[in-house]
């Protein structure tokens, strides 16, 4: 009974973290493509 709310707050801290991946790659990629370099998360 208890093992469901850990399960779904681990599989929410994933899901999160690979959001956050995915989200500076693709920021990451769009400064790349504006000739910008990325420094932590701005774009200079």
């Amino acid at each position: 009974m208890l093992f469901r709310p850990v399960r779904l707050m681990i599989l929410l801290a994933v899901a999160f973290g690979a959001g956050m991946l995915y989200e500076r790659e693709r920021r990451a990629e769009e400064c790349l493509q504006n000739a910008g370099v990325l420094r932590d998360i701005l774009c200079e």
